[in-house]
């Protein structure tokens, strides 16, 4: 088989943002846009002769054609082996969970995560290091700064690979190693939990439901909650993944998951909903009638994780983004384990992990996780919290509104302006510096600041600084509004907004958030002026 160098040009556009490079399906589909992006990872991560990768992906659109490309480029680039899932798929989690088990040099996932799929959808591509986490800034400007020059690509001249057989095959004098996309990551979670005891509660009556969302957990969900743990096949519902996700946004939330929502919100309702996005690295947590703030799972999973076998050795620390809520901080303050503030995106996470410094982590956007990987994972967190209800034996609410009696309640949510043009978004930002000075002790309806800044992080770890990462405007009294522009999205920009308050009075706790938050809203959008300036009146999604 020939090995081929290819002739080509840089595109402008190829710097990787929080979660790698995301672009439009089509604009993937150009002649050379994939491969050059893959070269410039080659050109960056120095593996050396022979070495191994893992790979696959979400399952969505122009997928196994991106597996087969990658497949022969890392043949041409001197790897020798690839571990990757059968039919191209592995959930993000999986792939961190085979770099980890098989000790390999690295992993590409091609995934967009939760955004659409299909032949107008999205596509994704991002490289993991050899400890399972998303690659640090030092290496994303790398690849960014390899494709701003590349020239050439390499590549063997072979036939595709059979990606529905188990087994070993060779492509030139690398081996292709098809896996099972689902074994060693269902043995993982097995190691973690109580699954006797989960099985009991789910033989006793108790109802789940969880929606894969025609992702890429649909066949994770129904090996662990059907086949081990003995839910009936209907407890996993949208199982099968598909290229365009059923048309519909793979993202679980309360907009987008409404199946889901429709149910627990029903008449006989299950006990417990769960969702998870289109890479499988995300989770929504829904009780009867209720929902469960991101915020709030991340804290109430650290407050009981001494009910979980994997975790009843201690925590060593936790760490949650920036814009999550201060829960998880009232609880690191109970155990007396250090709390860590830290900028949006994963690979900050993996640091303090890698380093012991902390054991569980979140971010508000329905991701959690622990050091069991180095990703977020929302089938983790499902079980995590199957394992506290079995051993509990309490609703999710009982659970939830117990938390809030002893540690108080962040009350919080998050408002989503998405597909604002991009000038409108960037000028709503430079207001908000613009106005820092005027507004540092001002007084501002019932509220008076106590600090803005644009948040920057310090890594604790190797030094690095990381600046621009949000508008933070603090307040006396603990509240807090934070503005900040999404690097998620590939068509116009995402605005978030997010929003939160400290409550200690039990007798308050059954307030809805829009309610309770109503003034800290409306003071958000007069300091922003986004109405104005970007012509929305309502968020296109609220969690």
């Amino acid at each position: 088989m020939q090995v081929r160098s290819v002739a080509t040009t840089p595109f402008n556009d190829q710097k990787p943002g929080t979660s790698g490079l995301r672009k439009r399906v089509q604009v993937f589909c150009q002649a050379h846009y994939l491969e050059n992006f893959v070269q410039s990872i080659f050109a960056s991560i120095a593996a050396p002769p022979g070495a191994t990768l893992a790979l696959g992906g979400d399952g969505r659109y122009y997928n196994r054609e991106a597996i087969q490309i990658i497949l022969r480029m890392a043949s041409a680039n001197g790897f020798g082996r690839v571990l990757v899932g059968r039919g191209g798929i592995l959930s993000t989690p999986a792939v961190s969970c085979v770099i980890r088990k098989y000790q390999t040099y690295g992993g590409i996932i091609l995934s967009a995560s939760h955004n659409p799929g299909g032949p107008d959808g999205d596509f994704g591509i991002k490289y993991n290091t050899a400890n399972g986490g998303p690659a640090p800034e030092k290496i994303t400007e790398a690849v960014y700064a390899a494709s701003k020059k590349i020239a050439q690509y390499r590549i063997i001249d072979a036939p595709d690979v059979a990606l529905d057989n188990l087994g070993d095959s060779k492509l030139g004098d690398m081996i292709v190693s098809v896996i099972d996309p689902v074994g060693d990551y269902a043995e993982l979670m097995e190691s973690l939990f109580d699954f006797a005891a989960i099985r009991k509660l789910l033989s006793g009556g108790f109802r789940i439901k969880f929606d894969a969302m025609h992702a890429v957990t649909g066949p994770y969900a129904r090996e662990i909650f059907v086949n081990r743990l003995g839910a009936p096949p209907d407890s996993v519902i949208n199982a099968e993944p598909l290229a365009d996700f059923g048309g519909g946004h793979p993202d679980p939330n309360l907009t987008y998951a409404h199946e889901l929502v429709e149910a627990l919100y029903g008449a006989n309702a299950p006990d417990f909903g769960a969702a998870s996005d289109g890479d499988g690295d995300r989770n929504m947590i829904l009780g009867r009638q209720f929902f469960v703030t991101p915020s709030d799972s991340l804290a109430i999973l650290a407050a009981n994780a001494h009910l979980v076998p994997g975790y009843q050795q201690g925590l060593a620390g936790i760490a949650r983004s920036m814009p999550t809520s201060a829960a998880a901080d009232r609880v690191a303050a109970a155990l007396d384990i250090p709390c860590y503030e830290t900028p949006t995106g994963w690979k900050f996470f993996g640091n303090l992990m890698d380093a012991g410094k902390v054991t569980l982590c979140g971010e508000e956007s329905f991701g959690t996780g622990s050091d069991h990987i180095r990703e977020k994972d929302g089938l983790w967190a499902v079980l995590f919290w199957l394992n506290i209800l079995a051993a509990r034996k309490q609703s999710v609410e009982t659970i939830v509104r117990e938390h809030w009696a002893r540690f108080g309640r962040n009350v919080y949510s998050r408002h989503d302006y998405e597909g604002i043009p991009g000038d409108a978004a960037n000028g709503v930002m430079r207001l908000l510096h613009e106005r820092f000075g005027e507004w540092q002790g001002a007084q501002l309806g019932n509220y008076r600041v106590l600090f803005c800044d644009d948040f920057s992080y310090t890594d604790p770890v190797d030094g690095s600084v990381s600046t621009g990462q949000g508008v933070r405007i603090g307040f006396t009294d603990g509240s807090r509004i934070v503005f900040r522009l999404s690097g998620t999205g590939t068509e116009g920009a995402t605005l978030r907004i997010y929003l939160e308050s400290f409550e200690p009075d039990v007798a308050k706790h059954h307030l809805d958030a829009q309610e309770a938050l109503a003034e800290l809203i409306g003071i958000a959008l007069e300091i922003s002026e986004l109405r104005e300036r970007t012509g929305r009146d309502r968020p296109t999604v609220v969690t």
